[in-house]
């Protein structure tokens, strides 16, 4: 029997970005070219909930010693009283003396970014690296005309533009592929008239709206996540999760990359305590169609599929679950994922931009 369930869509901005320069790098040096731009504070707002929560030996410092809380929310900085420093976000600069700055943080994207997978449209090689960085930030700096930056004359000005796009491991198996990293991309531009900077603007990426909730399966079999959160101190959330369902009202439900899915299949209607429910192929497929390609093993044979870096994980039902029977349950856990489009595979094999990532999930069982 089939049971298609919409299962999780995937919820991550998808953008991100790159930079160097021809001379080192430094906050002061930066913010001395920087002019204030029309709409650099439109960015969309990214993943991280509190920006400015950046401990003290990670911080960049933003600007010249001594400028105050205005002037250091008007290059997009972050004020704790006495020190203007980067968010963890991504903030772009563009200076009077045309060069482009970015200061990328990880924890822009759930999860962490991979600093070291960011690239621009001319590489990630030098002047297209990274001019300093620690383990929580990437400063990138360059000239306006390098690192592939495309150049268009548009008669009072002149339009400079650039994208970055972040790479992502991909996981490849017989029906498909998948990736649990996040992949973010940042289209950009800044507009030159004569000397002066005219303006700043920033495209993010991101995905498409979840697909709407698949149609249930046979009424005798049960597909659910469980959706319960520990509250009290010593919780076991594998055991938790399972105290609380999401309803039909709640699909799609979104799920970070990674976040653990917790998935119970069940018999109903039935009484007989020697039936046990057995659990042979367990798959995901990106659409209702539990046919369709791409596709992802979960489980083969009632055990985890052995070629995914993060194995799914039965959760023993026994006795003590309370279940008045617990042979006609299955339970297992989950890490997030999403499929990644085919042509993007091609395009990640001649290392060209990728395209984006399918963004919903749904389980399959026979």
């Amino acid at each position: 029997m089939w049971v298609s369930i919409a299962c999780a869509a995937l919820f991550v901005h998808l953008n991100c970005l790159g930079i160097t320069a021809e001379s080192p790098w430094s906050p002061q040096a930066a913010a001395k070219s920087f002019s204030r731009l029309p709409g650099l504070h439109d960015q969309q707002p990214v993943v991280t909930p509190n920006i400015c929560g950046v401990d003290d030996v990670d911080r960049v410092p933003c600007g010249e010693p001594g400028i105050d809380d205005a002037q250091c929310g008007a290059i997009s900085c972050c004020f704790d009283g006495q020190q203007c420093y980067y968010g963890r976000t991504v903030t772009v600069q563009c200076t009077i003396d045309g060069q482009f700055v970015l200061v990328v943080a990880r924890d822009t994207t759930l999860p962490r970014l991979s600093l070291d997978s960011i690239s621009l449209l001319g590489g990630s090689d030098a002047p297209c690296s990274a001019v300093d960085s620690n383990a929580d930030f990437a400063i990138y700096q360059f000239p306006v005309t390098a690192c592939g930056t495309r150049a268009m004359d548009l008669g009072d000005y002149v339009v400079y533009e650039n994208k970055m796009s972040s790479s992502y491991e991909v996981g490849v198996g017989p029906l498909g592929a998948i990736t649990r990293d996040s992949h973010y991309e940042l289209s950009f531009q800044c507009r030159y008239a004569a000397t002066t900077v005219a303006a700043l603007d920033v495209q993010l990426a991101s995905n498409s709206p979840p697909m709407p909730v698949a149609a249930s399966g046979p009424l005798m079999v049960e597909l659910r996540l469980g959706s319960g959160q520990c509250v009290t101190k010593g919780c076991v959330q594998a055991q938790a999760a399972y105290t609380s369902y999401y309803g039909d009202a709640d699909y799609p439900v979104t799920k970070v990359l990674r976040e653990p899915v917790y998935v119970e299949v069940r018999i109903l209607g039935r009484t007989d305590p020697n039936i046990a429910l057995v659990l042979g192929r367990c798959w995901a497929t990106s659409s209702p169609d539990p046919f369709s390609v791409p596709q992802w093993e979960l489980l083969v044979d009632g055990c985890p599929y052995q070629h995914d870096r993060y194995l799914t994980t039965p959760i023993p039902v026994d006795g003590s679950s309370g279940l008045q029977f617990p042979s006609h349950y299955k339970r297992f856990v989950l890490k997030m994922f999403t499929f990644v489009d085919h042509d993007s595979m091609a395009h990640l094999q001649e290392k060209e931009e990728m395209l984006p990532q399918q963004d919903s999930l749904l389980i399959n069982l026979l």
